[in-house]
């Protein structure tokens, strides 16, 4: 019995590792893309300007949606552990103490949720969460502008792109 506890401590200690080097190294590599996507949307009548370096709001979006898929994949105590974990880790790489980004998620995961409701669809709450986050409203055209809403077509086209962001947890809990 306690080997079993030892391999899922060491399962969860390396899916956690290769979730936190991938998903870094994805938001390092593909927020660039990310920005150019929303800086040349025809959707907008003028250029957000979203710096390529600027994704620390939408890492925060991506790993609040991702803590929120490990909840929804794992059992109960298989994702606290997991979860647990993977905010240690973000912790000490981004240098920042562990209750703050667990109250930064808690945030996002709210926000996503209320941006979303009542969809559950995570990438449609991601795209929305970005949207609100990064202020694109004031870049639109004047109806969607005025109901503080994002445009439909430009909503769409950002799901496909912050859809990479995402890991599969259902395969992992499978494997």
């Amino acid at each position: 019995m306690l080997k079993l506890f030892r391999r899922t401590k060491i399962k969860e200690d390396k899916i956690a590792n290769v979730f936190v080097d991938n998903f870094l190294t994805t938001v390092d590599n593909g927020f660039p893309e990310v920005a150019a996507l929303v800086n040349e949307s025809p959707e907008f009548v003028e250029c957000p300007n979203i710096d390529e370096h600027d994704s620390d709001r939408f890492l925060l979006i991506a790993l609040a949606a991702n803590l929120e898929e490990v909840q929804n994949c794992f059992p109960s105590h298989a994702d606290q552990a997991l979860t647990r974990k993977i905010i240690e880790l973000m912790a000490g790489l981004c240098d920042v103490e562990y209750g703050s980004l667990l109250h930064a998620i808690n945030k996002n995961q709210s926000f996503i949720s209320r941006v979303n409701h009542p969809s559950k669809n995570l990438i449609y709450g991601m795209s929305k969460a970005f949207f609100f986050k990064y202020e694109l409203a004031q870049f639109q055209e004047e109806y969607f502008k005025n109901v503080n809403c994002p445009n439909p077509i430009f909503l769409k086209r950002l799901d496909n792109a912050v859809v990479h962001f995402m890991w599969n947890w259902e395969e992992v809990v499978d494997s």
